[in-house]
């Protein structure tokens, strides 16, 4: 797999899959088991690639960093 998501990209995804996979502490109800798509932005963040980017035209990593 290359690399397609970058610095920025990855610390955001970080924060927004942490902030999604406490959901389930603060809701109630079914909306509490959203908090389990918290999980795609955080598996995009560790593996460094998404595979909605090709498809956008998007690629965000730098040059030298192709490789995961």
């Amino acid at each position: 797999m290359t690399c397609n998501v970058g610095g920025i990209d990855r610390v955001l995804r970080l924060l927004i899959g942490l902030a999604l996979l406490s959901l389930p502490l603060w809701l109630e109800g079914p909306w509490r088991w959203a908090g389990l798509l918290g999980l795609l932005p955080l598996g995009t963040a560790l593996l460094r690639h998404c595979p909605a980017y090709p498809w956008l035209g998007l690629d965000t990593c730098r040059a030298g960093r192709r490789t995961a």
